[in-house]
């Protein structure tokens, strides 16, 4: 007997006999990135390789110890393998059979609260951002990047290294439209239109996107995150979102905030929110926040 996520107990020997299955890697790693971004992809492959055994044994009392998080995470990985081999019937039933949730209301009400009581000292998220890029000066100018448009780390990224890819090749305007100052995220789906995280736009000063067309791109979003604790430095990008929403509550409403953080629905989007006029007054509004946000960096 051993407890699940609920504090209830299962008894392992009611589980199934075992799938037999060989798994093709390599196949399986395209089919991933057929509608899925590279890093969650790699991701959803690794996770998927080292827990493979919990699919084909039927014995999920491993992932049902796992944190909520690293629980999500083997989770999907492993109900993208089930799909893959044809056997997610089977692995829906496991799932049941042991109880096991991907992510209770209560847990979702308490990161709500959480958000909303969260604490952010902006003028220590200003030192780390000034110790970043003195430790690692090649990523000055996509730390500036982060703290401006409030993506997460994998979306900046791929943000950056894209403004930089199509200025080379003369199609910035297909991402970037220069009048309205604004990177459009959504018309590159495969990147930002992630299942539960999207990017839509970002508004971004035209000298910002100049200044990343000339620069280097940046390695992987788990690179970074990893150099920093190898130069003695917390990875707080994180914080660094909730810095720049901090920072837009002071211009813009939560629901705009939201938009601008990737938190709105694509059909929600396009019905309601992307009109030349609101943009317009949005991006000006959004242009204090950014104007403030620069002024702390350079000081």
């Amino acid at each position: 007997m051993i407890p699940n996520d609920e504090n209830q107990f299962i008894n392992v020997a009611t589980t199934p006999p075992p799938l037999n299955h060989s798994v093709n890697w390599i196949a399986f790693k395209e089919w991933l990135s057929r509608d899925k971004s590279e890093h969650y992809a790699n991701d959803l492959w690794n996770y998927a390789k080292r827990y493979s055994h919990c699919l084909f044994n039927g014995d999920l009392s491993e992932i049902a110890l796992l944190s909520e998080g690293k629980r999500r995470m083997v989770l999907a990985s492993l109900g993208n393998l089930a799909k893959f081999l044809g056997v997610y019937n089977q692995w829906k039933d496991a799932i049941q059979r042991y109880g096991i949730k991907w992510i209770g209301v209560e847990t979702k009400d308490k990161r709500i609260i959480q958000r909303l009581t969260k604490a952010i000292d902006l003028n220590d998220v200003y030192d780390w951002i000034r110790k970043v890029k003195e430790a690692r000066v090649e990523l000055s100018v996509f730390m500036d990047f982060m703290a401006i448009t409030g993506l997460r780390l994998v979306e900046a990224v791929e943000s950056y290294n894209l403004i930089i890819k199509l200025a080379k090749e003369g199609k910035l305007s297909e991402y970037y439209d220069s009048e309205k100052e604004v990177l459009e995220h959504y018309k590159f789906k495969e990147l930002f239109l992630r299942k539960g995280k999207k990017a839509l736009i970002s508004f971004v000063p035209k000298d910002m996107v100049q200044r990343i067309a000339e620069s280097v791109p940046v390695r992987t979003a788990s690179y970074i995150d990893k150099s920093m604790r190898h130069h003695g430095l917390n990875s707080r990008f994180s914080d660094l979102r909730e810095f720049h929403g901090s920072i837009m509550t002071k211009y813009l409403n939560a629901s705009e905030i939201d938009f601008l953080h990737g938190r709105i629905g694509v059909s929600t989007f396009m019905a309601n929110y992307y009109n030349p006029l609101w943009i317009g007054d949005l991006k000006q509004r959004a242009f204090k926040g950014i104007a403030e946000i620069q002024s702390k960096l350079s000081a």
